[in-house]
This record gives C-alpha cells, structure tokens and sequence, in this order.
C-alpha cells in the first residue's frame, strides 16, 4: 500500500513522502509494592508529506481504510501549508547499526515481573517504609520512509527498560525518587543492580534535612541535574528553527569561544544500542554525530530539511516526526565529554554549597535566552566538602551560558541518564540559589 500512495502522491504532487510506523510495547508496572498492571499494545500508521506549488501538506492516519484519501487530503492542507525550503532527499548511504537486539523480543513477561519484583524487595530491605513504584518493559518497532526521489530505507529497533522509585512519606515531609534505564538492547545483572544501588545511595543522601545554602555558591549538577536544569535552555540555542527563525542566542556565534573550555557536547546517534541511536533520520537522511560545542567552541547548530533551507544551511539528519506532526529539529542521544576530576574530588575545599539532582518546573523564565528558574526536588546540602542532608523549598535560577563559562570543574566519568544521555557532573558558579521566605 506505502508504494501505490506514494506513486499516486507524486503523480498529483510531483514531490511526496510516505513515512509508516509500527510497533508493540509491552509494559509491566508495579504500584504500593505490588503488581499493578500487565499488558500488550501495538501501534501503527501512516504519513504522506508533499510538496504542491512550492507549499508543504500533511496528514496522516492510524486507520489502514482511511489511507485512500491521504492524497487529497494532504492537498487540501498545502493550501495553508508553509512555503517549502527544500525538496525530498536522494537515497544515500546508511551505515548498519545495531539498534535490534533479538533478546529483547525473547524476554517473558514472567521475567519482566520477576525482575520488578526483585528489585522492590531488595530495596524494602533496606526502607521497608518505602512504597514502591516501578516499570519494567521492553518494545519492537519498525520505521520505514520513501519519497519521490529514490528514499526507500526501513529499520527495525528494540527497546528494553527498568525504572525504579517510589515514595517515603514521614509525617507531612514527602520524597520521591527515580532511577532507571533504558537501552536499545537487553540489559542484565550489573546495570539492574546499578539502579538500586544508585537508589540506595540517594535514600542514604535523604536521611537528614538541611538548611540549604543561599546566593551564587558552588554548585554541583549531577548528570541528571544537569539534563534538567542546563540542557534544553542550551539545546534552544542550536536548535535549527530557533536559528531559522532569529530566535536563537548563539547566531553569529558559530566558532566563537562561548562556555569553558572542559565543555563539549555532541548529539550523537551512532552509538550502537543507545536508546536513542537510529541509522537514519525521520526524512530518510543518514544518521551522523553533530558537534554542537567542542572545548568551549560553539558549534553549527542541529537541522532538519525544512530549517536547514530556511536559514540556509545543510541538514545534519536531525529530523524528528510523530504520526501526528511533521518532522522538525531535534536531538537523539546527549554526549557531553568528561573532563579531569574525580568525583569526589568535585567536593573539595567547598564551605557552603548544593548538589542538584532533580528539578520542579524547570523550563520557566526566558529558555532561548538560556535562562533557568525551577524548584530543586532532589538536592543536598554541601557544607565543608561532605553532603550533610537533604534541602527542601529551595529554588535555583541563572543562566545557561554563564554559569557554563564558571566552570570549576568537571568529572572523569560520563554516566547514563535514563540511557538516552551520557554526562557528567560539573561543579560551577553563577547560579543563584535562594530559599522560601529566604
């Protein structure tokens, strides 16, 4: 059916694209320590984009009966649709990569539970207070993408997942807390146990309240803390459409010595059973890593088709689509370089100051600016280079570019974040630290 619409799309249109999707997920999840949930969905679709006097139309549907009318329809919407700033790729080469793993289709939802089950106990061991929450699963999907210049490419992945977490309500103080992971392909023992260990070791981190420090002191962003409060106001400024759009801050900037020189960050989906890895983009274009910031040095930006022809540029195979939306720039896997200092390094010679690893609401204030202003959900206390509890009603606010160009320090060990990012923790100044009624 995907050839005879697209052949009948580029007989009407002269420029289409058919993009078919399809998948099954099956997820087990655990609520108050026990089995909450076990089920199976599948999922598929289909999109037509075409290009008709020079406008974009799109539409798409879930439905194998509707697929018919696909062609007026994504007619009738050109007619409203954006000017197009490109046209269909050709077919180029696409490097294998291993995003399938047939393991993963070969995991029982008996051992799913097991799994779950196991992780809950051992960690009600340690807190039988805690009530547990959790999510074990794994997935199958196919992509494939034709278009009206030769594109015809389709790749199968799989995905497999372990998420960990729950809550500790004491009197009217409630915590919550995550770890988890997740891969393209199967995971065993030792990223399993990483989860509860990492777990273990913030509820240790929770025993005791602090006071938390206030003004512009050190701060440590851990991976995750750093994925929360400083990524999407940095991954703003390269983001293509900003770019196209004059929005960005970082135009003109392109080679120019931005943030310290231990920063440097890449988005990259070549690396095999990331879970974000793919060969090839949402538009068919080969998959390859971006260099966003390199030693300091800003990079060009990340583009799909349409905004890389709207501000004049190339594609870098960044495109990223749904079944309900057209593509647009995005990222795919995080990979910022670890620097020189040992974790626990990072604490010395630190009187007063913050570790952040969870944020509440982050994203307010001006994000294409680089701004950050959030509630710290999880953050502790660093007084004389040693964490000494936990913080509560304190908010960190600043801005991306500054308090990357503070860099005190970054650690040697680039860490997973929920499998789809690789980071540090960096240790720097220029972030704002204030308490309620503070």
């Amino acid at each position: 059916m995907s050839e005879e619409l697209l052949k009948a799309a580029t007989r009407k249109y002269g420029q289409a694209e058919v993009y078919r999707v399809e998948g099954e997920s099956v997820p087990v999840t655990f609520e108050a320590n026990k089995l909450k949930e076990l089920s199976a969905r599948e999922a598929s679709g289909v999109a037509l984009r075409v290009i008709n006097k020079g406008r974009i139309g799109f539409t798409s549907t879930t439905n194998a009966d509707d697929e018919a009318g696909l062609v007026a329809r994504a007619g009738a919407v050109s007619e409203f649709g954006a000017d197009a700033k490109f046209s269909f790729p050709k077919q180029a080469t696409v490097q294998d990569l291993d995003v399938f793993d047939p393991r993963v289709e070969k995991v029982t939802r008996a051992r799913m539970i097991d799994t779950g089950r196991d992780l809950i106990e051992r960690l009600r061991e340690k807190w039988p207070e805690m009530l547990c929450e959790g999510r074990v699963g794994r997935s199958t999907g196919r992509m494939n993408i034709w278009n009206s210049s030769g594109v015809e490419y389709s790749y199968q992945e799989t995905g497999y997942y372990i998420y960990l977490g729950g809550k500790l309500i004491r009197g009217t103080d409630m915590l919550n807390l995550w770890q988890g992971h997740s891969s393209a392909g199967w995971f065993g023992k030792k990223e399993t146990d990483g989860i509860l260990d990492r777990l273990l070791q913030q509820l240790e981190y929770c025993r005791n309240i602090a006071p938390a420090p206030v003004g512009d002191v050190p701060v440590i962003f851990t991976p995750r803390g750093l994925a929360a409060a400083l990524l999407d106001p940095l991954l703003a400024g390269f983001n293509g459409k900003n770019i196209a759009d004059g929005a960005s801050p970082l135009i003109g900037k392109e080679g120019t010595k931005v943030l310290d020189d231990r920063i440097s960050i890449s988005d990259d989906p070549t690396v095999p059973m990331a879970s974000g890895s793919r060969p090839c983009d949402d538009e068919g274009v080969p998959s390859r890593k971006v260099v966003l910031m390199e030693k300091g040095v800003a990079g060009g930006g990340y583009f799909d088709l349409q905004s890389a022809g709207r501000a004049g540029r190339k594609t870098t195979g960044s495109a990223h689509r749904s079944l309900t939306a057209p593509p647009g720039p995005g990222t795919s896997l995080i990979d910022i370089a670890p620097g020189g200092t040992p974790y626990g390094d990072l604490f010395a010679g630190i009187k007063s100051g913050l570790v952040v690893e969870e944020l509440l609401g982050a994203g307010q204030g001006n994000v294409l600016g680089g701004e950050f202003r959030a509630s710290v959900s999880l953050g502790y206390r660093i007084e004389n280079g040693v964490i000494t509890g936990r913080v509560k009603d304190t908010m960190i606010s600043g801005n991306v570019y500054k308090a990357l160009a503070q860099v005190e320090a970054v650690s040697d060990k680039a860490e997973w974040v929920f499998g789809s990012m690789r980071a540090p923790a960096i240790r720097c100044r220029g972030v704002e630290v204030a308490t309620k009624g503070g």
